[in-house]
């Protein structure tokens, strides 16, 4: 009597002898060629749902498959510890953001151990412990020494319910806070900024690394590179010492048509050239605008509005005086924060143009243009009209040779502007790693020594929503003295974005005991860059981005000798529920613990890649998993249940029968490791499900031999290995076989024996399938008309009386007529 499968059992039994056997500690000394595989670790909420597990369980699968290609594999598992939610938990349940943090640790370890994936736990982080932050503290200083973190006042997103400063990309396309959906709201403050403008063009490349096609569209359109001219528009204002005004555009060739000014109305100069009678008028504009988002300043269903403020400029080329005007659609943080204004051509200054009864000038002709007033604004390409000595020349030209004349004489330049902006990492909160600087009277900003580090978080900080950090009003953590003359200082009370955690934690996985530096250099040089890197696609600015630039920094300044840090990055989808995805505020949240506990961890793994394509994700479905359950519980009998070979089998049948079997069996080799490489594991699936029935065909005839039975097995179990590791153990156990399945080598298949003996050929005729016929997979394209002539017989009748023009022959798919 065969044993019931029972998997909770059975996954506790080798979770537990894993673990004493170290089966996955890994080493830099083992022999075998590198294979860093890495997971986006999961931010410390509290619990892990199955979404998680679709992240997860997939990407353990092909760490699995790797391990057994015969590559020395890390795959490693922490924790993204420091942000907004433990601080917010701190003031709503007045518990401390370590202990909330800590405790949600433990419970996801718990979750994430009864996946049974092959995490190298000694190797894990968490970043809220002070020998991480440490370091994350330790490199701020070195790009603040290599002149990349620096000090300055700036307008920022802030979130009003959060009291913290968000970054651009915090602020979803609503114009909300990403954390809360609090409308976002301006404000100036002194803020610590990255100088990641710096790398802008190196970022734009992607050469060397294998990244999907989504993510590099929307990092390039993050950096928002614009080639194009910069024209200096002459002021002479009284008391101004500033000379010019200049704006960037990418058509210099319409300056003839500039009839007025934009500026932004946090422009520096807009308080200094508003004119008195104007004032009060200006002010309370800006006031207004200053409550409003970028996404709803930028809005196109916001009317656009503005004010004159009385001062004006000139155009050199025309020399007319152009108004100055503030608009809240035009940005201080895009281009010089002033905009020109060409109606004609401009749809947005078309608009204001009309309300505001601002001249419209025509200076780049439609086609069939007779000189009247535009209905719309025109910003095609054209014919330069109204443009002085460039009359007659078409668009591209003028943009050329008005650059050279503008250059020629020193009214402007060709220049490259960016949509980026530097790297924002001020934090008014205190869950984060503290900024280590000190503010003194007599030296400045002072770099905190790397001998006094880490800067320490104090535990007793009082959490209250006053928009300021717990740690300005803790004395005796603000109060110092200065490392540079001994006297009197005050510690910088902002923290770090935790995207600087996630900058460079994938690095100290590779020697996460290192106490003298942030990680072994050899040990780095060993397993960097990552060689796959799974995760979603929203960290496509943020994380994925940062940590590009964190890399190219570290490696001008000499701390690492690689380029990129993820050579190849694959995004799965999401998991959904009742048709959304899953949030705790809908109710739909799923966890696997119930799963697991009724129908084991190896089921769910198996279900979350069965369900569709990882790269698009699906719907959980109960009864769907079920199935999957079900399967397991058939290979469970399959493999248990004796085989006893067919004594009375001639041996002409046993050897045909043996023949189909080994054919079978490498196609399914073939085709499990190629989706698996491809990260295709509904397929991969399916192709096991197949070969799962097909041996069971195999056994009821019992037509082959027990040594093909038992080689059909041990490569079945081999290849369902990844994917249900505690499964396939047992019954490799069960079946006297040598311990561990996941120490053996991935089965290989011979392309001689997984040839089809017999192919489906396509008849088409013009291009239209017209039969299909079954023929020799050797088959020749000499061998083609005899047999086409014998079994061909519907597209024969197609051919019948026509001249073939041409024939078109793919092998082993397909022949084409081409009749007249």
């Amino acid at each position: 009597m065969i044993d019931r499968y029972n998997p909770q059992e059975i996954e506790r039994k080798w979770q537990q002898r894993w673990d004493d056997d170290q089966l996955y500690r890994v080493s830099e000394d083992d022999p075998r060629p590198k294979y860093y595989a890495l997971t986006m670790f999961p931010y410390t909420s509290g619990d892990l749902h199955i979404g998680h597990w679709y992240a997860m369980a997939p990407s353990d699968v092909h760490a699995r498959f790797k391990r057994l290609q015969g590559y020395n594999v890390l795959h490693p598992m922490g924790f993204d510890a420091f942000g907004l939610p433990a601080e917010n938990a701190a003031i709503k349940r007045g518990i401390h953001p370590f202990t909330w943090t800590m405790q949600n640790v433990e419970n996801m370890r718990r979750q994430l151990r009864s996946i049974g994936a092959i995490y190298d736990w000694s190797r894990e982080v968490v970043t809220c412990l002070p020998e991480f932050y440490k370091w994350t503290e330790w490199f701020f200083l070195k790009l603040y020494e290599a002149g990349l973190a620096y000090r300055g006042k700036a307008p920022v997103n802030w979130c009003p319910k959060c009291q913290t400063v968000l970054a651009n990309e915090q602020v979803l396309d609503s114009g909300s806070c990403e954390r809360c959906n609090t409308m976002v709201t301006r404000r100036d403050l002194e803020q610590w900024f990255f100088r990641i403008t710096k790398y802008a063009d190196e970022m734009l490349s992607f050469d060397g690394i294998d990244w999907p096609e989504p993510i590099r569209i929307m990092q390039r359109n993050w950096i928002g590179r614009s080639e194009g001219t910069e024209i200096f528009f002459a002021l002479d204002h009284p008391g101004t010492p500033e000379k010019e005004i200049r704006v960037f555009t990418t058509r210099p060739d319409t300056i003839y048509g500039v009839t007025f000014m934009v500026f932004a109305p946090e422009h520096p100069l807009v308080s200094v050239l508003t004119t008195p009678e104007k004032k009060t008028e200006v002010d309370a504009y800006i006031e207004r605008s200053r409550r409003l988002s970028e996404i709803e300043r930028l809005s196109t269903e916001k009317e656009k509005d503005g004010i004159f403020i009385g001062s004006y400029c000139t155009n050199h080329l025309t020399g007319e005086k152009v108004p100055l005007w503030i608009a809240d659609y035009v940005l201080l943080s895009y281009g010089t924060g002033a905009v020109m204004g060409v109606p004609a051509h401009d749809e947005r200054d078309f608009i204001f143009a009309k309300k505001y009864d601002i001249p419209i000038r025509v200076v780049i002709a439609p086609p069939d243009w007779q000189g009247g007033e535009l209905e719309e604004a025109y910003i095609e390409e054209g014919t330069l009209v109204n443009s002085g000595q460039f009359n007659g020349l078409p668009s591209r030209q003028g943009i050329e040779a008005i650059s050279d004349f503008l250059e020629e004489k020193a009214w402007g330049r060709r220049t490259t502007s960016y949509r980026l902006r530097d790297w924002l990492i001020s934090r008014q909160r205190y869950w984060g790693a503290p900024i280590p600087i000190v503010y003194c009277d007599k030296c400045g900003i002072v770099p905190v020594p790397k001998a006094d580090l880490p800067v320490l978080l104090p535990e007793d900080a009082e959490f209250k929503p006053t928009g300021e950090s717990p740690l300005k009003y803790h004395e005796q953590f603000v109060n110092t003295t200065c490392p540079r003359c001994g006297g009197p200082g005050r510690r910088e009370t902002d923290t770090m974005d935790t995207f600087m955690c996630s900058s460079w934690y994938f690095i100290r996985y590779t020697s996460p005991g290192s106490d003298d530096a942030p990680f072994d250099d050899n040990k780095s040089k060993f397993w960097m860059p990552v060689d796959l890197y799974t995760g979603g696609a929203e960290h496509a600015v943020m994380h994925l981005f940062y940590s590009r630039f964190f890399i190219k920094a570290l490696r001008d300044i000499g701390i690492v000798d690689f380029d990129e840090p993820f050579t190849r990055l694959f995004n799965q989808g999401i998991i959904i529920a009742e048709k959304q995805k899953m949030s705790k505020s809908l109710g739909n949240v799923i966890t696997p613990d119930e799963y697991v506990a009724e129908l084991g961890a190896d089921a769910v793994r198996a279900y979350l890649m069965f369900l569709a394509p990882w790269e698009q994700g699906g719907e959980w479905n109960d009864s769907s998993i079920s199935g999957i359950s079900r399967w397991l519980n058939r290979i469970w009998q399959l493999v248990l249940d004796e085989y006893q070979p067919d004594e009375k089998a001639a041996p002409g049948r046993i050897q045909t029968e043996e023949k189909e079997l080994s054919r079978f069996t490498h196609q399914t080799i073939r085709r499990v490791t190629q989706d698996l490489e491809k990260l295709r594991f509904n397929t991969m699936l399916s192709a096991l499900m197949e070969f799962t029935n097909y041996l069971a065909k195999v056994k009821e005839t019992a037509a082959i031999s027990n040594s093909a039975w038992q080689e059909s097995i041990d490569i079945l179990l081999r290849l369902l290995a990844p994917t249900a590791p505690h499964f396939t153990e047992e019954l490799w156990e069960r079946t006297k076989r040598q311990y561990s399945i996941h120490n053996q080598l991935w089965p290989q298949w011979d392309e001689k024996l997984a040839r089809d003996e017999e192919i489906t050929l396509v008849i088409q005729v013009n291009g239209k399938r017209r039969d299909r016929i079954t023929v020799p997979a050797s088959i020749t394209e000499d061998e083609l008309p005899q047999i086409l002539q014998e079994k061909a017989v519907k597209a024969n009748a197609y051919l019948e009386g026509k001249k073939i023009r041409k024939k078109i022959y793919v092998p082993g798919r397909l022949i084409n007529f081409v009749v007249q």
